[in-house]
């Protein structure tokens, strides 16, 4: 009778340690999802500025490629 109630005792616990390991990941897994959305919103407004910023230099280029030359004395 011992061997059954050590086998059943020793599969609980294997069971246990698995359901820790299994919270402790989703728990790493939702702040690494966290820090993958902050970081998607830090791209977008990097981005944003980007595409402002070009913006003046791009009507700049057009105008020059247009024959006109906006800096001429």
């Amino acid at each position: 009778m011992f061997w059954p109630m050590l086998a059943i005792a020793l599969g609980f616990c294997g069971i246990a340690v698995l359901g820790v390991l299994a919270i402790r990941v989703f728990v790493e897994v939702r702040r690494l999802a966290r820090q993958v959305a902050e970081s998607s919103e830090r791209i977008t407004r990097a981005a944003e500025g980007l595409e402002r910023s070009a913006l003046p230099l791009a009507s700049t280029a057009r105008e020059t490629a247009a024959g006109r030359f906006p800096y001429r004395t």
